[in-house]
């Protein structure tokens, strides 16, 4: 099992901050913004690589909910940052797809 499997199990505690039988949104333990929450889709596929088509509805509601949990948590005034990595170069570290939402600051561009 994956860290988020086992966050989603409730194995390993965590912030939750929304849960549908799809998805789970909990704030990041090692945040790199001022707020930091990760958004999970229950189903275990590794990376948005690994993704097929029939998993569109999934991931189309992976996204619908990140922005709504964005705005349920204050961040739609100032805008937010929505973030998927695939890889050890793109930073991932947790092999689960996930949607990183950063906000509570000003982002840069180009991104480090």
């Amino acid at each position: 099992m994956t860290l988020f499997e086992k966050i989603i199990a409730r194995e390993i505690p965590a912030d939750i901050v929304y849960e549908d039988d799809q998805v789970a949104a909990f704030h990041d333990a090692n945040p790199q913004a001022p707020t930091h929450v990760l958004v999970v889709p229950k189903k275990p596929i590794p990376r948005i690589g690994d993704a097929t088509s029939d998993d569109k509805e999934l991931l189309g509601h992976l996204l619908l909910k990140a922005a709504e949990v964005a705005s349920k948590i204050g961040l739609s005034k100032d805008g937010y940052r929505l973030v998927l990595n695939h890889g050890p170069h793109a930073g991932e570290s947790v092999p689960h797809l996930h949607c990183h939402i950063l906000g509570g600051r000003a982002m840069q561009w180009p991104p480090g």
